[in-house]
């Protein structure tokens, strides 16, 4: 789906490396924390088993909702062990090895939050979000308009707010048996003129595409 001069970073050198160093930081505003944890709260089912994939430590769960399981997964293991919602976590580059190590059809929902532009064969690890989805599970893609510059693909870091979203939706619809994805986006209210002349954005973007997994009918 994505040539190969799409999925090329700036910085090709080992992902391991760059995620070396813990970053104990939130890489969105609070709005947008906001805005997600509201929408976990609405779409995510208590009691449920969730995988938070790409995760760091923190996964924006509502901290009122309870959970059967949440794996975690990430780059930096000191990251994700300091994350409190994450029941296990493990340590893979997806880039390297989009093979997750779950049995078919393990979990409820999958999250990726602010991350999705760093895959290189998204097409691989949509097929594996699908794979360990239970029937009527569902995969939230979040992101904004943020990232680090040289580890983003071509194909994202060369886009728009509204190409990233086409993006995510074909990622989706590369992979036969997902329902068509649902876009959520907010692109927060007017921008200050004050701070605009100053260079400064007054919040984040918010872009959330969720899609369910279907029975595909064989025969």
């Amino acid at each position: 789906m994505l040539a190969a001069n799409q999925r090329q970073k700036l910085d090709e050198s080992n992902d391991a490396l760059f995620y070396s160093a813990p970053r104990l930081v939130t890489h969105v505003d609070e709005r947008f924390i906001q805005q997600l944890t509201e929408l976990y709260q609405e779409r995510l089912t208590p009691h449920s088993c969730i995988f938070d994939m790409m995760s760091s430590w923190v996964s924006h769960l509502p901290s009122d909702m309870e959970f059967e399981r949440v794996e975690g997964h990430g780059m930096n293991a000191e990251e994700l062990a300091k994350n409190p919602r994450l029941d296990h976590y493990f340590v893979q580059n997806l880039n390297e090895n989009p093979t997750l190590p779950f049995a078919d059809r393990t979990f409820d929902a999958v999250l990726n939050t602010v991350s999705v532009q760093y895959l290189q064969h998204p097409e691989a690890v949509f097929a594996e979000i699908y794979r360990v989805l239970k029937p009527g599970g569902i995969a939230i893609v979040s992101f904004s308009n943020r990232m680090f510059y040289q580890k983003a693909i071509a194909a994202w870091r060369d886009g728009s707010d509204a190409s990233h979203i086409a993006l995510v939706k074909r990622y989706f619809a590369s992979v036969k048996g997902f329902s068509q994805s649902e876009v959520i986006a907010n692109q927060g209210p007017p921008m200050n003129p004050l701070l605009q002349m100053m260079g400064l954005a007054s919040s984040d973007p918010f872009y959330a595409l969720i899609a369910e997994r279907m029975e595909v009918l064989v025969g």
